[in-house]
């Protein structure tokens, strides 16, 4: 009897030891399972998650309630796995010892839907941040934190950042994406096909770039657009045209504030036609070696000019009514 009592008293001290070992064995276990498999996030059902989670834990877990078969259809779920695994990969290699006592866990909802019952979850995904209950960093409520996809978010930065703020007290690896091959070799085959490219059409697409006359005639162009009204029309979005109240259609919009899109055509064509008389008249004709040929080029651009002005100045009394100057034969 006093060898029974002795050998139950001399076991106690042990007991209480396993007790308190109890969490740390298991972030043990589950650590060595997050390092030896392809996946650092720890694949879980109803029952390893209860084991994860459960108090006393003198550690954080991370756990995401995913749904990724396709019948289910959460698009979210799978964009958000292969980051989801990233920063689950880049965090377990960055602290293989352990430092931060902090494991990832991925729990599908056809491994636990007893899970997703008792929580009472409608959507997914979901991510769980449990703190501590025990140690240094733990909190007195043992509640999980969730983080908020409303956003959208399927990237592993955003999520990183969240959990770091979370547990501002323990390391925190950075997230390490692998280096994207396809990628660089696209960028360096672009590169040298356009230096390539570039190099063989240089003495083709040279004179055309120099040349004075296309850059005059598009910078021509761009100011006969533009003075017209061509971006009044696509910030107001205006009509093309407009009925006069008689059945009869209204090319020109009264005051200064209306205008209509073929308004602003047939000011741009008057634009450009007295833009050409006028360098017809300042370049062409002086350059003409027959009087009589430059006689009648003067009086024929002469009369563009005076026809195409008088049917501007009707334009503008349209603009505005009160304007009391006009020029024949408009």
């Amino acid at each position: 009897m006093k060898l029974s009592t002795l050998l139950t008293a001399s076991l106690l001290p042990l007991t209480a030891l396993a007790a308190k070992k109890a969490p740390t064995d298991r972030f043990g276990k589950f650590q060595s399972k997050a390092l030896s498999s392809s996946s650092p996030a720890i694949k879980l059902d109803d029952a390893s998650y209860a084991d994860l989670t459960k108090a006393p834990r003198d550690y954080s877990v991370a756990v995401l309630l995913t749904a990724l078969e396709a019948r289910f259809g959460c698009g979210l779920c799978r964009d958000f796995q292969p980051e989801w695994d990233l920063l689950a990969r880049s965090w377990t290699k960055g602290d293989k010892q352990g430092e931060g006592r902090l494991l990832y866990g991925t729990l599908d909802f056809s491994d636990g839907k007893g899970t997703f019952q008792s929580l009472q979850l409608q959507t997914a995904p979901v991510l769980l941040l449990f703190h501590p209950t025990t140690g240094p960093n733990a909190r007195a409520d043992p509640a999980p934190v969730r983080f908020d996809f409303g956003s959208g978010t399927e990237k592993a930065d955003p999520v990183h950042a969240w959990i770091a703020r979370q547990l501002p007290d323990i390391p925190h690896p950075p997230v390490v994406r692998p280096i994207n091959y396809v990628n660089i070799v696209t960028i360096t085959t672009a590169v040298l096909g356009f230096i390539t490219f570039t190099s063989v059409a240089t003495p083709y697409i040279m004179p055309v770039i120099q040349n004075r006359n296309l850059w005059a005639a598009i910078s021509l162009i761009l100011v006969l657009l533009f003075t017209s009204g061509h971006m009044f029309n696509h910030i107001r979005k205006v009509p093309y045209v407009s009925s006069d109240g008689k059945g009869k259609v209204s090319y020109f919009a009264g005051g200064f504030q209306n205008q209509f899109g073929l308004e602003t055509q047939i000011v741009a064509a008057m634009y450009g036609i007295l833009s050409f008389a006028t360098i017809s008249l300042a370049l062409k004709v002086p350059r003409m070696a027959d009087p009589r040929s430059q006689q009648i080029a003067v009086f024929v651009w002469g009369g563009v000019l005076l026809g195409m002005y008088s049917f501007l100045l009707s334009v503008f009394r349209i603009k505005n009514g009160g304007y009391p100057f006009w020029l024949p034969p408009f």
